[in-house]
């Protein structure tokens, strides 16, 4: 499978999961007036995904239905579950009435950090992160990425609107994030697209680690704004430019700064604006 495989249409490639988006009609209001006959529109679908390590239940999320696998290994990387693709195993998709059970089995060392993981939330509420009850777990101290390569002005504004080219979903139904990869030669050679922009960024990590990519060697995409947790995710897989169409926060450009990570924001057309390490950033 390559980056570039088919984006879902109405019902996923994978024929048991539940379809990624559904035909509605709509009442549509133009310039202050209502249109007298319904239209045709497209939703974007959000499903329940429970991701399951070992026979035990570890977070649940809703989930654009497709690229499980991929998004099941950039969740358990970016989170530190695992610390390589080899830990895992094997993946299973349970489909079932109301939701998607995502069965992973991992290695015992893994397991027994989550298993630590687990006794220190036991009898405590309040937990608003999923898996996560303490700050240090938050904050996790990711090392610094490395060098990494330098890019053009022009050439990240092309990918951008490649980026764009490539959301099949997102111009089916207008409520999804994506997250691409900009190889070394400037192509777009993977994109992932989901409802949450997490959830993408996940499904782009965990396709890339699947195929042995390593991060560090292009650029990171998203068609959303920029979370510290987009940045943590990004930077605890080697990622050294991570471009964003919208705003970072404060503590996004801090864990970036302190990560030796390139962090852009902004991003429209061949605007944008650099926020950490602009070293890497030429015109």
């Amino acid at each position: 499978m390559t980056g570039a495989d088919r984006a879902p249409m109405l019902a996923d490639e994978h024929a048991a999961l539940p379809a990624t988006a559904s035909p509605c009609s709509v009442i549509r209001v133009r310039a202050g007036l209502i249109a007298e006959d319904a239209q045709h529109d497209v939703l974007a679908e959000e499903t329940p995904v429970a991701l399951a390590y070992n026979g035990i239940s570890h977070a649940t999320m809703l989930v654009t239905p497709y690229q499980l696998e991929d998004f099941a290994v950039g969740f358990s990387l970016t989170e530190g579950i695992v610390d390589r693709v080899g830990d895992i195993r094997d993946i299973r998709l349970d489909v079932q009435a109301r939701g998607v059970v995502v069965e992973l089995d991992i290695a015992g060392a893994p397991m027994d950090r989550l298993k630590t993981r687990r006794r220190a939330m036991a009898g405590r509420t309040g937990c608003g992160l999923c898996g996560v009850e303490t700050l240090p777990e938050v904050l996790r101290d990711i090392a610094p990425v490395g060098t990494g390569g330098d890019w053009s002005a022009a050439r990240l504004a092309e990918g951008m609107r490649a980026m764009r080219a490539q959301q099949t979903l997102h111009s089916q139904t207008g409520a999804t994030h994506a997250a691409a990869w900009l190889d070394p030669e400037g192509q777009v050679t993977w994109v992932r697209e989901d409802v949450g922009r997490h959830n993408a960024l996940d499904k782009l990590l965990g396709a890339l680690a699947r195929a042995d990519i390593d991060a560090a060697r292009g650029a990171v995409l998203v068609s959303s704004r920029a979370s510290f947790e987009m940045v943590q995710k990004a930077a605890s897989r080697g990622a050294t430019l991570l471009a964003a169409v919208s705003a970072p926060t404060a503590l996004a450009r801090q864990v970036a700064d302190h990560g030796n990570l390139t962090l852009l924001g902004f991003f429209r057309d061949a605007d944008f604006s650099i926020y950490s390490h602009p070293h890497r950033v030429r015109t």
